[in-house]
């Protein structure tokens, strides 16, 4: 049994260093490429920080697994006590704290491009109102050819669970919360906001890539928080555009006139403004 741990220590750190190297075969992974302009970039410090954790980790096991296997190849070997090192107590902290000094400005541009709103692009396109409430994402868009407003104004037209933007253009949402904290995140995009009661909140980002992207709620909020799940339609401008027509005129449909000349009169109200 002596030499039992010793092999614990060291086989078990090689089965999880084995399992981070398979996992993005074996689909365990970020879902797929971030498909923003600054999801590359969020993952570029995530692979610096797993870097620097993952030399620690495998390196501290290294030495204990020496340690422990040495020690126990002579049963009759008195142990050492000692009351500490100074100087191996100033080198762990500082060591440390210099890295993770390291980190913080490292990282410094990328949180400012994200949550600073003076180094938001300059073309940013003010798509939506997103509202989180127990338990769905209500999107409130302008009337078409209008800007949104703080306040919902005539005309505006609303979605639930389905966010449209266009594709390769930086877009803004106004994210708030009706009820409890929610937390707007779309994986794939690498987009991760909390909605706080009372706050509204602008989050940008810019979908590099047409497709359809799972929106959910990373924040337990109830007991419904399972099922609070939308999608991020990302899409041309021109079919981003003839979207929000086609919503504003299913909204005014009327019942009795057909939807598709309900449609025209829209695109024609938009052209003449």
């Amino acid at each position: 049994m002596r030499n039992f741990w010793c092999l614990f220590f060291t086989v078990w750190p090689i089965v999880a260093v084995g399992t981070f190297v398979i996992a993005p075969a074996m689909g365990w992974w970020f879902p797929t490429d971030a498909y923003s302009t600054l999801g590359q970039q969020i993952d570029d410090l995530f692979y610096l920080i797993l870097t620097i954790v993952g030399v620690v980790f495998i390196g501290t096991h290294i030495a204990l697994g020496y340690t422990l296997w040495k020690g126990s190849q002579d049963p009759n070997r008195r142990s050492w006590f000692t009351h500490g090192s100074h100087t191996l107590e100033v080198i762990w902290t500082i060591v440390p704290a210099g890295i993770l000094l390291f980190i913080a400005l490292y990282q410094m541009d990328v949180w400012r491009m994200y949550r600073v709103q003076s180094a938001f692009p300059e073309d940013l396109l003010e798509v939506a109102e997103v509202t989180a409430r127990q338990f769905e994402w209500r999107i409130r868009y302008p009337a078409p050819g209008r800007p949104l407003q703080l306040k919902p104004q005539k005309g505006d037209v609303y979605a639930v669970n389905d966010l449209h933007v266009p594709v390769n253009r930086p877009v803004l949402i106004q994210l708030r919360t009706m009820d409890v904290q929610h937390s707007f995140f779309v994986p794939s995009l690498r987009v991760k906001q909390d909605a706080l009661p009372g706050q509204v909140i602008p989050v940008w980002f810019e979908v590099t890539k047409p497709g359809i992207y799972d929106l959910t709620c990373a924040e337990l909020c109830g007991w419904g928080h399972y099922k609070m799940r939308g999608r991020v339609v990302a899409e041309a401008e021109e079919d981003f555009r003839a979207y929000l027509q086609r919503l504003a005129a299913e909204q005014a449909y009327d019942g009795v006139t057909p939807i598709e000349t309900a449609l025209s009169h829209a695109e024609k109200r938009q052209n003449e403004e």
